[in-house]
């Protein structure tokens, strides 16, 4: 992002001069404002990177803290285990805190097609470690596949018991391959059962025309 002059106002400009009196935003360093009505007007604009800077600054924080205490490993738990507010992602089913919406901060099981949340999945790996165990799913306990085309296997188990879920990876499956068309029909059967990630697929093939003719009606259907 590029630097804000902190200055004057960030929503109307007015330096601190004379009666005029700035102050930061309640969450960030970024910017100041000169009045409530500013702070309000330029939130639109300013909300996005202030959420940033703000998890920035608690990082900071229990970085500092950590140093000081020299708990690296309390401070690693602390932001791992740090969640979202809920979304349409749903629960960990272990330790039922929302999951995140950031797909690379869970993990989706084929054996159960149970998505586990980063913590969970990390737990698991520690205690098989430390108990010299095979690797298994922290949700079901099956033996984890140990190639894709074996967990691509599990998923097709669970398609035939019609599972939204592995439904929607075995179209995600097929779309990184290359196959639109069949990545369209899963996705299709996926949401046709409620998965709102298929609807979130198809709604992006739609808009675009990817694997299907472009519709926007039937894009704009899939997102609501």
């Amino acid at each position: 992002n590029a630097a804000v002059d902190t200055s004057c106002c960030a929503s109307c400009g007015s330096e601190e001069v004379d009666n005029i009196k700035l102050t930061e935003c309640n969450d960030c360093d970024l910017v100041r404002y000169c009045s409530d009505e500013c702070k309000a007007d330029h939130l639109p604009q300013h909300e996005e990177m202030c959420k940033k800077r703000a998890s920035e600054l608690r990082d900071e924080i229990l970085i500092k803290q950590s140093a000081s205490t020299n708990d690296v490993e309390c401070l690693r738990d602390t932001i791992l285990f740090r969640q979202p507010k809920s979304s349409f992602m749903g629960d960990c089913p272990i330790c039922f805190l929302p999951l995140s919406i950031d797909s690379k901060k869970s993990t989706l099981f084929s054996c159960c097609s149970k998505t586990i949340c980063g913590g969970c999945s990390y737990a698991n790996k520690l205690h098989q470690r430390k108990e010299r165990l095979d690797r298994t799913c922290p949700f079901c306990r099956k033996l984890l596949p140990k190639t894709l085309d074996e967990g691509n296997a599990n998923a097709m188990k669970r398609v035939e018991g019609n599972d939204p879920v592995a439904m929607r990876h075995i179209g995600t499956v097929h779309y990184n391959e290359g196959d639109n068309v069949r990545a369209i029909e899963y996705w299709t059967k996926a949401a046709e059962l409620g998965d709102a990630m298929a609807h979130n697929s198809l709604s992006i093939a739609y808009f675009v025309g990817d694997g299907v003719e472009k519709d926007e009606k039937k894009g704009r259907y899939h997102l609501e």
